[in-house]
């Protein structure tokens, strides 16, 4: 595994893969400091209480749920080396998958990287085609996860709203109770999109060299690309029915969650909704979602009335789970990989 690594990913990618990854483990750990520092002794002691009393049973149905996504996203992957005449067996494009979710646990990234390399090595698939599907699948994954913010903003509006009105807008309001505050502001968001687009006129020559523009413009030909790739896929109806069985289970994962305290068993599907879309914020921006996504999802329990012991409790939970289920399965698909035999995926 580590020779395929090593011949794919060139010496500086895999530094600065590792300075990205510390700054973003950093990031979780502050979170995780800043969200436990202000607990008072006794939240601290109703948080323990909450793990102490939670029905685990749940967490297992969530953990079964979370390996049949994963099998759901290995035949959707598999669709997609059809057309080009390969036909990978189910349980090494699973293993794939997995080891694929244990090294993004280490490195972010580095996952997309290792699971097309298992499959380049056990089902002779070539690394740059496999890489393309993977791209095409980050694609499909975000639009459904763009139409699910949407979703989300349609039917939680009024929740949202309700929050932002009682908890939020007042603490500006009184922050700002100067009459002349309202002109003020206006004139500098004013000042300051002009002097936005000026600069990008006068430096457009000098952006269109620099390396994040290329690799922004990169990024949305390869999604394009991606989108492209998709009409070749032979069985079109059979790729929306995994997608959608893999996102739905994601969905269950979380609402099942609810059940293991009583505070949350009485919620309803919207809020699994909300802790689906901004969940999966945290989990892109630090590794796993370490630190930041226990802390959104004990914010987004906020809008729907729960404690923030228990909200907090319920992301803690909910992240181990999700954690542990990719540390053991992962871990035990690259053992299984080590006394597996090299196929051949041609057909």
């Amino acid at each position: 595994m580590t020779e395929i690594l090593s011949e794919e990913i060139p010496p500086k990618n895999r530094v600065a893969t590792f300075i990205k990854f510390v700054i973003f483990l950093g990031l979780g750990l502050v979170i995780i400091w800043l969200s436990l520092r202000g607990l008072t002794p006794e939240e601290r002691i109703q948080i323990i209480h909450s793990f102490r009393t939670a029905n685990y049973n749940w967490v297992i149905l969530t953990i079964s749920m979370g390996i049949v996504s994963h099998i759901f996203r290995a035949l959707r992957w598999m669709l997609f080396f059809e057309p080009m005449g390969y036909h990978p067996s189910l349980k090494n494009t699973f293993f794939a998958v997995m080891v694929g979710y244990f090294a993004n646990m280490a490195f972010p990234r580095l996952g997309e990287v290792t699971r097309c390399g298992i499959l380049a090595r056990y089902e002779k698939i070539p690394f740059n085609k496999s890489f393309g599907t993977v791209v095409t699948e980050r694609t499909i994954d975000m639009i459904i996860f763009i139409l699910l913010f949407f979703l989300m903003g349609a039917t939680q509006a009024g929740t949202i709203g309700h929050y932002l009105n009682t908890s939020v807008y007042p603490k500006f309001a009184e922050s700002f109770q100067n009459p002349i505050f309202d002109k003020v502001f206006f004139l500098s968001a004013v000042l300051l999109a002009l002097l936005f687009f000026l600069t990008l006129y006068l430096l457009r020559k000098k952006i269109a060299r620099s390396k994040w523009f290329h690799k922004i413009t990169g990024l949305i030909l390869g999604f394009w690309e991606g989108l492209k790739s998709l009409s070749q896929i032979r069985q079109p109806g059979l790729f929306v029915l995994y997608s959608l069985a893999i996102w739905g289970l994601y969905f269950l994962m979380i609402y099942v969650c609810f059940f293991c305290f009583p505070e949350t068993s009485g919620l309803n599907p919207g809020a699994a909704l909300s802790s689906l879309v901004l969940g999966s914020v945290g989990i892109m921006v630090t590794p796993g979602g370490i630190g930041l996504y226990p802390a959104i999802i004990q914010e987004t329990m906020l809008l729907y009335g729960i404690t923030r012991t228990t909200g907090l409790a319920l992301g803690w939970i909910s992240w181990t789970a999700q954690t542990t289920m990719i540390l053991i399965v992962g871990g035990i698909s690259l053992i299984l990989l080590s006394f597996n035999k090299e196929t051949n995926g041609k057909a």
